[in-house]
């Protein structure tokens, strides 16, 4: 694999090997087993569609990675990531949806072959990638290994973004804005949910200049009416209706890096509650986007949000915000910081978060929201659409 296909200049997959292998060395792990798919890719490059069997990057303490996956998906590996062909390893198509057979009992052997067999071994086992059954099978495989949980080991070493990551980043928050360019284009009383979905879906896809549009890592949510009051249902092929709220959160993608973004709108006079629900929403992202400087802690913006809210009479019951960037399906967040009480994460510059302050209730809700960059000053949103309810008279 040469260093010019991939998606970051070599040097920098260095640099991110010597950070997991600083983090094993503080966790006591000498061998550590990566199934999250985005963890792979940041790790390698390794960019492919078969995370639905299994699959891992294995780091040691002194040689590069270590690809392990199904054979059909080893040309995978050598077209995207700088893995030699000395360390890609694969099983058979006969272990796949086996009652007999698995393929980590493979790896148990690709393992104790590497002379790794009897050493303390880490596993991301909360985790969508790494079945029980799985587990089972590698543990059983390798009966002189200690394992130990890394859960997020590799998850916390994504957390700050060098240049180039940003620029991916940027770029995708170019593509969420003509994403909605293109619903505010589109968007009134008696189209189907799905058309509007079909139209900004091309958009994404289309891309902006230079930053095509990846595929992203969870599908769009949608919201109208009453369905407002649930932040996670998608669409139907139910028609906008007139004097109805409806939101979108979704993102632009590039890369595999995302910019998440939500936004609400009204076809009509918007009512009173939704109106003074925008006023709450808005004053307390202003007053956590103020506190979005290096030196304070996730908790402090979560903190600055619902302080806001509370003079409102509204409350927020979840988290107000996660770290976000490189992601796979089901979802674009990183799976480590989040803003919300007691997290004292220090932000730092590099930093990204999707700034979640939707609002859901019992029959009504209410999105908007931003992606933001922690930089050395001001904060950075990394879209452009106006910050407000959006009305279509």
């Amino acid at each position: 694999m040469s260093a010019q296909m991939l998606r970051f200049e070599l040097s920098e997959y260095r640099t991110r090997l010597e950070k997991a292998r600083h983090a094993m060395e503080i966790a006591g792990v000498d061998v550590l087993v990566v199934t999250d798919p985005s963890n792979m890719a940041w790790l390698t490059g390794y960019d492919g569609n078969a995370y639905y069997v299994p699959q891992c990057v294995v780091v040691t303490k002194d040689k590069d990675p270590l690809w392990f996956g199904r054979g059909m998906d080893a040309n995978g590996c050598r077209r995207t990531a700088y893995i030699a062909e000395d360390r890609i390893r694969w099983y058979e198509d006969h272990y796949v949806q086996s009652d007999t057979l698995h393929p980590m009992t493979v790896l148990g052997q690709v393992i104790t072959d590497e002379g790794l067999g009897s050493t303390t071994i880490g596993v991301e086992k909360d985790n969508y990638y790494l079945s029980a059954t799985a587990f089972e099978a590698l543990s059983v495989s390798l009966p002189n290994a200690k394992f130990k949980p890394a859960d997020r080991l590799i998850n916390w070493q994504r957390i700050v973004k060098s240049a180039q990551e940003i620029e991916y980043m940027r770029g995708a928050g170019k593509i969420v804005d003509a994403m909605f360019q293109r619903i505010s284009d589109v968007l009134r009383p008696g189209i189907k949910q799905s058309d509007v979905v079909a139209e900004f879906t091309h958009a994404g896809t289309r891309g902006v200049g230079p930053y095509w549009g990846d595929y992203p890592a969870s599908v769009p949510n949608i919201g109208a009416g009453a369905d407002a009051s649930a932040p996670h249902l998608t669409w139907s092929d139910r028609p906008i209706r007139p004097d109805e709220s409806i939101f979108f959160e979704l993102a632009g993608v590039h890369k595999r890096y995302h910019c998440a973004l939500a936004r609400t709108y009204y076809l009509g006079k918007p009512t009173q509650k939704l109106l003074d629900a925008e006023k709450a929403i808005l004053e307390g992202m202003q007053a956590g986007l103020e506190n979005a400087v290096p030196g304070n802690c996730c908790e402090d913006i979560y903190m600055a949000y619902v302080s806001a809210l509370a003079r409102y009479g509204l409350v927020k019951t979840g988290r107000a915000g996660y770290s976000i960037g490189l992601g796979y399906p089901p979802l674009w967040g990183e799976n480590s910081a989040s803003f919300r009480e007691g997290d004292k994460t220090e932000l730092r510059p590099g930093m990204t978060f999707h700034f979640m302050t939707g609002l859901w209730y019992g029959d009504w809700g209410i999105e908007i929201t931003e992606s933001i960059l922690i930089t050395e000053g001001r904060v950075e949103c990394l879209s452009s659409v106006p910050r407000k309810l959006l009305v279509i008279d």
